[in-house]
């Protein structure tokens, strides 16, 4: 079977990494120079992180030389103590098989690693600097413990640039054969935000779906609202009774499956954008934050959506009022 696509066009070499210029210019010195600290990854999803480390590996490493001299270890392996102090430990404790290159253990979401266990490994870390070098990759650079920490050297991958993630998706639809439109590519990045492994399966999944990769099909793929529908529906809120605006609003999430928590993002942005007084938008930006907190204890949609509908009819009667 074919690839996916993110792995498929995963890059393989530091040149082929289109974003952090600065991050990849850096270790590319540190490695001209046949000198490479341990390394502390960290950042939102799907920019770049491990595709830098295993670029880096694959530059030190010929194909014979990567299973001997690479450990690589991510977050379905297990990560308490007895997996530091045995196959961390083992691994980095033993000679290299190639005299003047270093061995490389690769420890993906280590923020998911116990605090004993990355105490364990500080000592370790501490011990094998000679023969072995460690790179850690992590969302919340808060969950490593500092003493790890100090002993890295940290680069933070920020979200992938618009204008390069727009450069990456036409390249790879070219190379597939996609018809991509110009709308379709704005659509992808908008969800994306900034994560290019997120936008890769996207542009994977809308292609499977639809010969024109769209507006309307990227958001008919991800069962998210159209802006022409959250304006129908905040219309809704603002002008129907609370009876027709919860019975339509039921409506169109049956038919089109759209999720609750999808419309409550896109109607803050949109009264944003509405001229209403400040005091009745502070009290429509509660109700969405309460309703939103009660749906991530469990909450039923269809109750939740009444409370919106009647957060908007509160804000229609502050308003009558401020005007009266």
């Amino acid at each position: 079977m074919d690839l996916p696509w993110i792995e498929k066009y995963r890059p393989s070499s530091l040149d082929d990494l289109l974003s952090h210029q600065d991050i990849t210019k850096t270790i590319g010195r540190f490695l001209n120079q046949g000198k490479l600290p341990h390394l502390l990854f960290y950042g939102p999803p799907g920019t770049g992180k491990t595709s830098t480390i295993l670029a880096i590996a694959k530059q030190l490493f010929q194909a014979r030389e990567f299973s001997s001299m690479v450990l690589e270890l991510n977050a379905s392996d297990d990560r308490g103590i007895g997996v530091v102090r045995d196959q961390i430990l083992v691994f980095a404790s033993t000679k290299t098989l190639f005299s003047g290159k270093f061995k490389l253990v690769i420890l993906d979401e280590a923020d998911s690693m116990t605090k004993d266990a990355q105490n364990a490994l500080r000592r370790i870390i501490e011990k094998f600097t000679e023969n072995t070098r460690f790179c850690l990759i992590c969302n919340y650079l808060s969950k490593i413990t500092p003493a790890i920490q100090s002993r890295c050297t940290r680069f933070r991958f920020s979200p992938v640039d618009k204008d390069q993630l727009l450069e990456r998706l036409s390249a790879i639809a070219d190379k597939e054969g996609v018809n991509l439109t110009e709308n379709g590519r704005i659509s992808i990045s908008r969800f994306s935000g900034g994560d290019m492994r997120k936008a890769i399966n996207l542009l994977q999944s809308a292609s499977m779906s639809s010969k024109i990769i769209d507006e309307a099909s990227v958001y008919a793929c991800t069962g998210y609202p159209t802006p022409v529908e959250m304006k129908t529906v905040l219309e809704w809120c603002l002008n129907e009774s609370v009876s027709n605006t919860f019975q339509k609003i039921l409506e169109m999430k049956a038919i089109k499956g759209i999720a609750l928590q999808d419309i409550i993002s896109e109607l803050h942005l949109l009264i944003m954008r509405v001229k209403i007084p400040d005091s009745v938008r502070a009290d429509l930006i509660l109700a969405f934050s309460e309703v939103e907190h009660r749906m991530s204890l469990g909450a039923t949609e269809t109750l939740q959506l009444g409370a919106i509908v009647a957060a908007f009819t509160g804000a229609k009667l502050a308003l009558e009022a401020s005007e009266a």
